[in-house]
């Protein structure tokens, strides 16, 4: 699928990543461009190695590109932004916070009157499947349950773009499995656009519309796959089977 300019909820535009080593320079991106449209879901994947953190890290504003850019509904990305929400593989929750706590922090420090925030609050809890833990703290949560309470904090904001960085990556396999099927229910309630970094071609051909598909040596697009098969996805399904496969070459070639 191309994505236009006026599609275009976020847009990465010849980027590249150059650090200073040891042994000299390291070319770590080179030339990084694709589009992601409103609404759209994105999945990221690629060998170690190959880049795709730094480009999380670039297209949330956490770190400058070398070369390119990253704009967001039009507009440049050059720092971290509340119209990015972000979920990461670790919770980053605040231990002496509750679950309210958390989730509310961002709306905190805006003007966001009390009613309006503990409303909004109570709303993503239910939301993420956490009513009744308002109250509780992040030591009396699984990782599962630490994982919906961060999903929910980086909703909260209502940004233009969710990224997301391996964010099922440290949980049991039954627990991903019903990670994955909750965030899919909540994209397809909220519409929010998402571009989801992970090592799991599987987990990206379950969710995605489409796959970026990176290669490494330097960090660049090998190619980007779209994912033509209907809502739920079974990895029984020949059609899943065959974009499996045709990912993982991509990788492994």
């Amino acid at each position: 699928m191309a994505v236009n300019d006026a599609d275009a909820r976020v847009r990465i535009d010849g980027v590249g990543k150059r650090f200073e080593g040891g042994d000299g320079p390291v070319q770590a991106l080179d030339d990084v461009s694709f589009a992601v449209a409103e609404g759209e879901f994105v999945c990221l994947v690629g060998p170690s190695g190959c880049g795709k953190t730094t480009l999380f890290r670039i297209i949330a504003g956490l770190e400058p590109p070398t070369t390119g850019s990253v704009s967001l509904d039009g507009e440049r990305v050059d720092g971290p932004s509340t119209d990015l929400g972000l979920v990461f593989q670790e919770y980053h929750l605040f231990p002496w916070r509750t679950v309210a706590g958390n989730v509310g922090f961002g709306l905190e420090r805006g003007d966001v009157p009390a009613e309006t925030r503990e409303r909004r609050v109570r709303d993503l809890l239910d939301l993420v499947g956490l009513d009744g833990f308002a109250d509780s703290y992040p030591r009396d949560l699984s990782g599962g349950m630490k994982q919906r309470v961060a999903l929910a904090r980086a909703l909260a904001v209502d940004p233009s773009l969710l990224l997301m960085d391996e964010p099922f990556g440290a949980v049991d396999a039954q627990t991903k499995k019903m990670l994955q099927d909750e965030l899919l229910d909540i994209w397809a309630e909220t519409g929010k656009t998402v571009l989801f970094v992970t090592h799991d071609v599987e987990e990206a051909v379950k969710l995605a519309d489409r796959v970026v598909v990176m290669a490494k040596d330097p960090g660049r697009i090998r190619e980007i796959v779209e994912v033509d098969i209907e809502r739920p996805r079974s990895r029984s399904d020949e059609a899943f089977g065959d974009v499996y496969r045709r990912i993982l070459d991509l990788i492994e070639t």
